[in-house]
């Protein structure tokens, strides 16, 4: 959840309200259907066959097949790299601090958690100066008030309709679904050795199908509080309109100042900065899994994937100027609508095989849903870019 709400998502629902107010909170509220829907797919087929979605396509298809979704995959998980240096390097960038300064000393310190695998200890300290930031929001709204604006309203500009698909790419990226799948997998794994031979054993099917039932419950939870991190990252924005019609990050900063004062630069700056390096590495343990799997490489070797992956992304953040920053989050953002495309379709397929998922395969209404869900992304880019 609080990776999902990263430094991109932030960014991407200030720009929304700083333009528009609360009329695309009801869209943020519609998000949560597709965010949840595609998320449990993924983690269904994690449960189902305690399998990656890459591991999935080599061994249920072929390897050249494989071979063919990697290089889309690997695109897609530079891509996420680039954003979270990016909105990492906008945070820091509010205290001062050049992105070719900070960029490179936040690449090193991720390799290094990665190497070593020291990823809950980095987690639960990443989570705490994230929910900070979070929570200064939230205490902003409430001193500031619910102010006189209309949550429901459409407006088919150009720049609306950007901002949409924009809204849709902070919150369903790519490296989520190849997450979900093989963190659920790996817990089923987990769970299945932890248990087995002991008398409180139960049979594979039933163990299954408690596991289905309580990662819907964990996914839903997550798609609801992560929208509502949104709204609230929007609602506290609103009525600060940009003249470049871009939001900058000292003027998110500022909205902060009614419970931070002079404070309010650092506790944004350190805040984003935090939750763009949590979602790293999130990203880490997501897109690189993927990859791997679907080569058929160990994990233990998958390191190089970690470092081959950032270099690029970080090399982005580093030679964008300034004030480019912010426009490249947004365009990043609506460029993930389309990456979805090529995993979307491959798990909604899979999903759908009962040779696969078994008694977990998706009936004819979750098709119909997760279909729809798909389409509907899409389409909000197409739109956008049109």
């Amino acid at each position: 959840m609080m990776a999902d709400m990263d430094a991109s998502s932030t960014i991407g629902a200030a720009e929304t309200g700083a333009l528009f107010n609360y009329s695309m909170i009801w869209f943020l509220l519609l998000l949560i259907i597709p965010l949840f829907i595609m998320q449990e797919v993924s983690g269904r087929l994690g449960v189902a066959t305690e399998k990656g979605l890459g591991e999935n396509i080599r061994e249920r298809y072929s390897r050249k097949l494989a071979l063919l979704l990697t290089l889309p995959m690997a695109l897609a998980d530079i891509a996420t790299y680039a954003i979270e240096y990016l909105g990492i390097a906008v945070g820091l960038s509010v205290l001062g601090i050049s992105p070719i300064i900070s960029v490179p000393i936040v690449f090193f310190i991720h390799i290094a958690i990665v190497a070593r695998g020291k990823y809950k200890n980095a987690e639960k300290v990443l989570i705490l100066i994230s929910g900070i930031l979070i929570t200064s929001f939230i205490l902003t709204l409430l001193v500031r008030g619910v102010q006189d604006y209309s949550m429901f309203s459409v407006n088919p500009t150009t720049a609306y309709l950007f901002i949409l698909a924009a809204n849709a790419g902070a919150v369903i990226m790519p490296f989520m679904l190849f997450f979900q799948a093989s963190a659920t997998a790996h817990k089923m794994k987990s769970i299945d050795s932890s248990i087995t031979g002991t008398s409180v054993y139960m049979d594979g099917g039933n163990l299954k199908h408690i596991a289905v039932r309580l990662m819907r419950v964990e996914t839903l939870i997550g798609a609801i509080a992560t929208e509502i991190m949104m709204i609230v990252v929007e609602m506290v924005m609103a009525g600060n309109i940009p003249v470049a019609k871009i939001v900058s990050a000292k003027s998110i900063s500022n909205s902060l100042s009614i419970i931070a004062g002079p404070y309010a630069p650092l506790l944004f700056g350190v805040g984003l900065a935090a939750s763009g390096f949590l979602a790293l590495v999130v990203i880490s343990l997501g897109s690189a899994w993927g990859t791997a799997e679907a080569i058929g490489i160990s994990r233990d070797r998958i390191f190089y994937f970690y470092l081959l992956e950032s270099i690029p992304g970080a090399a982005a953040a580093m030679i964008l100027p300034g004030s480019m920053l912010i426009n490249a989050v947004l365009d990043l953002l609506v460029g993930f609508v389309f990456i979805l495309l090529g995993p979307g379709l491959i798990l909604g397929y899979m999903v759908g095989k009962m040779e696969i998922m078994g008694p977990y395969t998706s009936g004819r209404k979750l098709k119909a849903a997760y279909w729809f869900s798909l389409s509907f992304i899409i389409m909000l880019g197409i739109v956008a870019v049109i």
